[in-house]
């Protein structure tokens, strides 16, 4: 039976078993800090049940984060099979220089107790955007996470391999790169991938797919003409968009399967959601009540690509009626036996999760593919020759709608000057001296209120 002894997750003989199982089959690890202390994005991945991410106005959730990494640095430093630390998941920081300062302030601390293990850096806005990024740290990788609208209903569309689709792939990924390329430093793309439709759900679920694993073939041969590292999400889930998914016949889906199509009926999950359905009649008319009520001048707000529609589904579903939904869905394991418990847990297993053939048959045709292959001739979309002479203010859209996996280049051009901005650190920790003042207008503001 295992058991904790002190941070540690041991066996009976006091061993740790944490990364053992990797080491084991050879398989290398990147340990990856998925949520921060108070939240390092707007989120749900962040574990941030608010919108708000504290982790950049609070000095205590920022020391708490340095300290798991020196503790978590001190026990990995010498497992030679921990391929390396991520130190944060989709970083998204409003401010933009509170990201560098606080890597300012993080690296040495890591490095202080573990110089050789490489460390992959992602950039802000969810791994999106290197804007105002100049230090290239040693022995690091840079990261971008390379999503695409087209992988996902009702977003920018259907691919349907068109021109302007292709340079809209194309030019997405370029820009999330430009950094690392000016830098001559490695990528790597540590998420990408489509969501696929299910045949319960969808009648034309199969012509969809289709297109999805087209626009995924496209994306990875542009990955392996430049020869970077790339990782797709995910392994294993609900079959949404893992390599392997539970089995419909698993204990897991035969108890959880009515709140889960309840989940997707009320497009609740921030990841996956199709609201095509609610928008006759209820979002529909709330988006436009907002839309009519906020000027254009002041309908922007930060995480920049979230459109208006956005912000207002993660308030409403994805966070006030999620937040309703946990103690539903925990009632579901309620009165449980350990051996019912087993048994669902069990659904996991590798040996008893279903494997999406085709995605897996096209990872394994480009996982050791090599820039110089010939099967790539003809597949890679090339690099928009004109990008760089471009006014991104007078950038044609020619996509319907706008993704919330890139960052519009007006909106790149508008917050460039405050990225560039210069860090200052005070004693309150690493904030620009604009940023505390505002959290300190904040304090004042709540104290008011309390009085």
């Amino acid at each position: 039976m295992l058991r904790t002894e002190g941070s540690q997750i041991v066996d009976p003989s006091g061993n740790p078993v944490l990364l053992r199982g990797c080491a084991k089959y050879n398989i290398y690890t990147i340990i990856d800090l998925h949520a921060l202390p108070g939240g390092q994005n707007q989120d749900w991945h962040s574990d941030n049940p608010t919108g708000y991410a504290a982790f950049w106005d609070h000095r205590h959730f920022q020391d708490r984060a340095v300290n798991l990494w020196e503790n978590i640095a001190e026990r990995y430093k010498d497992n030679t099979w921990v391929a390396g630390y991520n130190p944060m998941n989709e970083p998204a920081d409003s401010e933009w220089t509170r990201l560098l300062a606080f890597y300012d302030r993080l690296v040495p601390a890591i490095r202080k107790v573990d110089p050789d293990h490489i460390l992959f850096m992602e950039g802000n806005t969810f791994s999106m955007d290197f804007t105002g990024f100049e230090t290239v740290f040693p022995n690091s990788v840079y990261a971008v996470h390379d999503y695409c609208g087209f992988g996902f209903p009702n977003r920018i569309g259907r691919y349907q391999g068109l021109k302007e689709q292709d340079e809209y792939i194309r030019r997405m990924y370029d820009r999330k790169v430009s950094f690392m390329k000016k830098h001559n430093v490695p990528i790597w793309n540590g998420e990408f991938g489509p969501i696929y439709e299910r045949e319960e759900y969808n009648p034309d679920w199969k012509v969809h797919n289709d297109e999805r694993y087209d626009m995924l073939d496209r994306q990875l041969a542009i990955y392996s003409s430049e020869s970077i590292a790339w990782s797709i999400w995910a392994y294993k889930d609900v079959n949404v968009m893992g390599m392997t998914y539970v089995s419909p016949d698993s204990a897991w889906l035969k108890l959880l399967g009515p709140m889960i199509q309840k989940k997707r009926d009320l497009a609740v999950d921030s990841w996956a959601y199709d609201d095509a359905h609610l928008q006759e009649g209820l979002f529909g008319p709330l988006h436009k009540w907002f839309e009519d009520n906020v000027p254009e001048q002041y309908s922007k707000k930060y995480p920049w690509q979230w459109r208006m529609h956005m912000h207002v589904f993660r308030g409403i579903r994805g966070i006030t009626l999620a937040e309703y939904m946990i103690p539903e869905w925990a009632d579901y394991f309620k009165d449980k036996s350990f051996e019912e418990l087993d048994e669902l847990a069990a659904s996991w297993k590798y040996e008893n999760c279903v494997q999406r053939e085709r995605l897996n048959e096209v990872l394994g045709l480009y996982a050791p593919m090599k820039a110089s292959d010939k099967r790539l001739d003809g597949k890679v979309i090339q690099p928009i020759a004109d990008e760089a002479k471009q006014d991104p203010l007078s950038v044609k859209k020619s996509i319907s709608g706008t993704g919330v996996f890139e960052l519009a280049p007006d909106e790149k051009k508008v917050h460039r000057q405050t990225a560039v901005a210069t860090p200052q650190k005070t004693e309150q920790g690493p904030y620009t001296d604009f940023t505390f003042c505002k959290m300190m207008h904040r304090k004042s503001q709540a104290f008011l209120k309390g009085r």
